[in-house]
């Protein structure tokens, strides 16, 4: 992997307020990444176009609001770049450019095309757009040559569909007039050490195959702070034999599974009318616990129940402790409480988590400005990396005219 190994990119379409399928399946992940990584968190609103480009009303005030939310939940400006896909038009470009060495049949065969075609069949999705997507998807994580996008399982194929399309530039466009004199060039300003060190590791690598010394000669060039990103990126494909590595291919950092139910037992969608939102008042969350179904079987107190069969159980896999949980079985079981105390311990510990996010949602709220200049900042952060990538991309596919 290259010098962007520790880049990490992931974006989320506006839908407007988050609830809590959100926040355990994506939320959490990115406020520990932002401690590890240089991150990069993005508003998807292009990509909200390919399934909503006849209603783009509702875009706007999403947006915000999801971005509001965000904060709230504990992204934090000084870790991360937030900002908005559209305000960064280098992603636009490098989706065109990719355009027009992408095969037509490596997006048609992408798995979600035709799921998503036939779960929004009352959608005309019949366009360039929604066919053309996981390439835009492609340039948004190319465009900052991250070395990592976290993904659920589902997203797995459109990381490929990037990797493959990257793999493809780099074999069009990698092999730069005079490559070898210009990577010889550039060890030579490692420095008489590093210089001989990198030549000896590749010498390693390139006749007998020694991992070992490939990964130490990476290691080496990681370090370098003489030479620049695009003789950086030279030397890593002089290392291994092949061209300058112009699109480094991400890896995906597979996440967990979001395990948080709806109230109604699904999953938590705002489809199915089951939600909490991270911004539901605290008694407006007490009431929707309060209402959620149980088992059937339970109509009266004294009715013994199966928690296994109940929404509240899937709740408490989630928030509750052991001790809790024994307390549930033994007594839904034995008819020793009610689904009423079941549902206290779920009630007081959801509050609980939603706490710290209603009190900074609060401050935002307060002061939309402050949201906006963060996004703008973010946007200006992100734009001068992109730039960056833009310029060696034009100039390895001849579109510089200097």
């Amino acid at each position: 992997m290259t010098t962007s190994n520790r880049r990490i990119v992931s974006g989320m379409r506006p839908t407007g307020r988050l609830h809590l399928g959100h926040y355990r399946g994506v939320l959490k992940n990115w406020v520990e990444l932002q401690h590890s990584y240089e991150c990069f968190f993005f508003v998807a609103d292009w990509h909200a176009l390919t399934t909503h480009y006849d209603d783009p009303s509702i875009i706007e005030t999403s947006v915000w609001e999801m971005v509001v939310d965000w904060l709230a939940a504990g992204v934090s400006p000084g870790a991360a770049k937030l900002f908005i896909q559209s305000r960064v038009p280098e992603h636009a470009e490098l989706h065109l450019l990719l355009s027009m060495i992408t095969p037509l049949g490596w997006l048609e065969r992408v798995p979600t095309y035709k799921d998503q075609q036939e779960k929004l069949r009352e959608k005309d999705l019949a366009t360039y757009g929604f066919l053309g997507y996981p390439l835009l998807q492609a340039a948004d994580v190319l465009i900052y040559r991250a070395g990592g996008v976290p993904v659920g399982e589902d997203q797995v194929s459109h990381i490929e569909l990037t990797r493959e399309v990257a793999r493809r530039f780099n074999h069009l466009y990698g092999r730069e007039p005079g490559f070898e004199e210009k990577a010889e060039a550039a060890v030579a300003k490692m420095g008489k050490k590093n210089a001989r060190m990198y030549r000896q590791h590749r010498k390693n690598y390139l006749e007998k195959g020694d991992q070992d010394a490939l990964a130490v000669a990476k290691a080496l060039l990681e370090g370098q702070q003489n030479i620049s990103i695009g003789d950086k990126e030279r030397l890593f494909g002089y290392l291994e034999g092949s061209g300058k590595i112009i699109l480094p291919e991400p890896q995906a950092l597979l996440t967990e599974a979001a395990k948080m139910p709806g109230l109604d037992g699904q999953k938590m969608s705002k489809s199915y009318d089951n939600t909490i939102s991270l911004r539901d008042a605290p008694e407006e969350v007490e009431k929707k616990i309060r209402t959620m179904p149980t088992d059937p079987a339970r109509v009266r107190l004294t009715d013994p129940g199966d928690p296994e069969k109940c929404p509240v159980w899937q709740f408490h896999l989630i928030y509750s402790d052991n001790d809790t949980r024994e307390w549930v079985q033994e007594g839904c079981r034995n008819a020793t409480i009610g689904c009423l105390d079941c549902k206290g311990p779920v009630i007081d510990a959801v509050k609980a988590e939603l706490k710290p996010i209603h009190e900074r949602a609060r401050e935002y709220e307060r002061d939309h400005k402050a949201v906006r200049t963060i996004i703008a900042e973010g946007c200006d952060a992100a734009r001068d990396v992109a730039r960056d990538t833009l310029e060696e991309v034009r100039a390895a596919m001849g579109l510089t005219y200097t």
